[in-house]
């Protein structure tokens, strides 16, 4: 399996530290505010990724963190914290913004089809391990204290920049670095930032009161989980020049060797070709996609239609023809759902899932893939064995193409009345109370609704 290395620019073959095992961190989300599709295209990568390993026989032991404390509002050590900042105009606690849009994130991606790793920690319940990471900097001459908090030394790191490319200069002449007297080098970050009694969020530590620096976040909970080597870092493009820069820094400056033995990142999301930001109000979120009528899963076929490491261009055009063509999808393949067995389309449906193999094995080539099981629907042939490799390969492309096409009408405002009746319906099944599932099928019946039964569940449809 090749994956594109930005720690060297080229693709590599992948070479794990455990034979069969992948251990692998992605960078979770700030959970201050709603994640836009941008923020969710990267969580698709990670997990189309994550498919492809275990398609190939791995194990996997993923950490995605929950950003709840430290996260400034500039990625550098600018600004106020972007949770407090979201609780006091919310007029709520951090803790209550962080519950309420980790559960908004989680039911988004969920919506998505994405399985979220194995671990998902929240920074503010490794505070200490924190601490001991910003000692142990301190302790190797790593670190060193200000007024304001404990600062990362690059110069007596001497390596900073590997992952960008870029000099000290020229990050330096790239960024917003804040004004401090007392930074050795401007471009030195805050691993703990002593906190003013006002602040919201704020633990003891050998510094005083104060918090954790947001990069530090990462490098602690990764190595607590996941080791002091691991095999792959995701995150989105924007993470590169900063955040992950620190990341690799602090964590292989501590260690005496790299943390981390391959970084992959996706590639931006543009808006009606220019940038997608809060700022610039031209976020959209599944809610925005629902409101339009666009299914959740039409995003994530939108997304399978461009390399995870090329540029998106999201219009609401394109969003519709992507839901046209994710509609004829699902229809094509369940066209040959009930088709007969037919012997001469198992070579075809062989040599088409060695050549999706083959595809996704290089780099996640999804785009690619995608097209191998296009020219199979359009073979001219219709088998169930076609049905088969086409949910074989939605392993990867997580797009339930088993299921077929329920418009979004069929899913949503279904009265509440009759959605209990369906739990009834299937706890008396459950129990073989025959008469009284029966009896509640024909009410769900009269109402409109047809219930379909399948192995994941019941679900209504309107007639």
């Amino acid at each position: 399996m090749l994956v594109y290395n930005t720690l060297t620019n080229k693709k590599e073959e992948l070479k794990t530290v455990n034979p069969n095992e992948v251990r692998m961190y992605s960078c979770g989300p700030t959970v201050y505010n709603f994640a836009h599709i941008g923020n969710l295209r990267t969580y698709v990568f990670m997990d189309l990724l994550r498919r492809t390993l275990k398609l190939n026989g791995y194990k996997l032991l993923g950490v995605m963190n929950i950003t709840d404390v430290g996260h400034l509002t500039s990625d550098a050590d600018e600004g106020e914290d972007k949770m407090e900042k979201a609780a006091k105009q919310q007029k709520k606690s951090p803790l209550e913004i962080a519950a309420y849009y980790t559960s908004v994130f989680e039911n988004d991606v969920k919506a998505l089809n994405i399985s979220l790793p194995e671990i998902v920690p929240k920074a503010t319940d490794h505070i200490q391990e924190m601490i001991d990471f910003v000692k142990g900097l301190e302790e190797k001459g790593f670190a060193y204290e200000t007024d304001d908090g404990i600062y990362f030394d690059i110069v007596k790191y001497g390596q900073y920049g590997v992952l960008s490319k870029l000099d000290l200069d020229e990050q330096l002449a790239g960024a917003r670095v804040e004004v401090n007297d007392q930074k050795r080098h401007p471009a030195d970050f805050a691993v703990w930032k002593k906190a003013p009694k006002e602040h919201l969020q704020q633990w003891e530590s050998p510094w005083g009161m104060g918090y954790p620096g947001w990069h530090i976040e990462c490098s602690a909970m990764g190595r607590k989980y996941l080791g002091d080597t691991f095999d792959i870092h995701t995150g989105g493009v924007d993470h590169i020049p900063v955040h992950h820069e620190n990341e690799i820094a602090q964590s292989n400056a501590l260690l005496g060797h790299p943390a981390v033995n391959y970084w992959m990142h996706g590639e931006f999301m543009m808006v009606d070709n220019g940038k997608m930001s809060k700022s610039l109000g031209n976020t959209y979120t599944v809610d925005d996609l629902k409101k339009k009528s666009i299914m959740p899963l039409t995003f994530r076929y939108f997304c399978l239609n461009a390399h995870y490491r090329n540029k998106i261009n999201f219009t609401w055009d394109a969003i519709k023809a992507s839901q046209k063509a994710y509609i004829r999808l699902l229809e094509a393949v369940n066209q040959n759902k009930n088709a007969e067995n037919d012997e001469s389309a198992k070579e075809l449906c062989e040599n088409a899932y060695n050549q999706f193999l083959e595809a996704v094995n290089d780099d996640l080539n999804i785009p690619k893939a995608l097209g191998i099981l296009w020219n199979l629907l359009r073979s001219g042939k219709c088998a169930r064995e076609i049905f088969d490799t086409a949910v074989r390969m939605d392993a990867v492309f997580g797009l339930d193409l088993e299921k077929g096409y329920v418009p979004m009408e069929e899913e949503t405002d279904i009265p509440q009345e009759l959605l209990e009746k369906l739990e009834q319906r299937a706890q008396a099944r459950k129990e073989k109370n025959w008469a009284l599932s029966d009896k509640l099928r024909d009410e769900i019946n009269q109402a409109g609704y047809d219930i379909k039964d399948s192995p994941e569940g019941s679900t209504l449809v309107k007639r």
